[in-house]
């Protein structure tokens, strides 16, 4: 019997990325409303009634109320949104994150996205933290640059009307919604320096963490903290550095790429993450954890 799932917000780029994925596989079968009736509330908690899961491609105060609605059903769910990833009541997303935590995913009724950004960010900072390369009261900037397709639709349609800029930085004020996602799940005490940017392509992602080199730490230090966290994960992997970092190296795929750049000579380095924001960054991931908690292969569509 195929499990049942219903994608709440279909017709956003998450939501399509995720359908896309799915729609091919034999064992899934997709709930979908009228699309005149996408917005009624009747036929929404119908829709949830009827799932095995439901994922949530909503803006935050969507997906809370959805959550709301669903109250009583015996449906799980998947927010891709931001308004759980922080909640002690769901589980984070990211299976490579600890030991265990494919197991929690596994279980869990209420499982959150991660974020793109804190992706990258948690997959370098949090094994260093775990393995005292990175101190938890440490200060630490993190600078970024996404495809265009992580900032919403008005800013989607802006480039794609060929209006948008070559590439900007913003979110300055230090109060991006991902530095809460970021300190948690990296451990960290210190708030970052957060600097992200948006560059006129469509997806694709580098996160950037500089840090000085000293006794605690150097270039192979580092590298060896990061494989041993990830060995054996089929989607994240540590590679050597390259002369060029390409944000869109991976774009259509689920896979993480982690690198650590720098001079021991020179105390300086730089981690690297590359990921797609709509691949790992967003609907990959969700695919992945679907997997998990449907008990499917975990790389089934991806």
């Amino acid at each position: 019997m195929a499990h049942q799932v219903f994608i709440d917000g279909e017709a956003g780029t998450t939501g399509l990325q995720i359908r896309d994925r799915l729609k091919s596989q034999s064992d899934i079968e997709l709930i979908q409303i009228d699309p005149a009736r996408r917005k009624d509330a009747d036929a929404r908690r119908e829709a949830f009634a009827a799932a095995d899961v439901a994922i949530l491609c909503l803006p935050d105060a969507a997906a809370r109320e959805a959550v709301a609605l669903a109250e009583g059903l015996d449906v799980r769910f998947i927010d891709a949104s931001t308004a759980h990833r922080v909640d002690p009541d769901w589980v984070y997303g990211f299976a490579e994150l600890a030991s265990g935590q494919r197991e929690r995913i596994a279980g869990a009724k209420l499982v959150s996205n991660p974020g793109c950004y804190p992706t990258g960010a948690i997959a370098l900072i949090s094994p260093l933290v775990r393995a005292g390369l990175i101190a938890a009261d440490e200060a630490l900037s993190i600078n970024a640059v996404s495809g265009y397709t992580g900032g919403g639709k008005e800013l989607v349609n802006e480039y794609e009307r060929g209006e948008g800029p070559a590439t900007f930085v913003y979110a300055l004020g230090q109060s991006h919604k991902h530095l809460p996602e970021i300190m948690g799940y990296s451990a960290l005490s210190a708030r970052p320096v957060f600097a992200p940017s948006v560059g006129n392509f469509a997806q694709g992602m580098a996160v950037q963490v500089p840090l000085h080199l000293d006794g605690r730490r150097s270039l192979a230090s580092l590298r060896a903290a990061l494989e041993a966290h990830f060995a054996g994960q089929h989607f994240v992997r540590v590679i050597d550095p390259e002369a060029r970092v390409v944000p869109t190296k991976l774009n259509g795929t689920n896979h993480l790429e982690l690198s650590v750049h720098g001079s021991d000579e020179n105390g300086c380095a730089v981690l690297v993450a590359v990921l797609d924001n709509l691949g790992k960054g967003a609907s990959g991931a969700a695919v992945q954890n679907l997997n998990l908690m449907l008990g499917r292969d975990e790389a089934a569509g991806l």
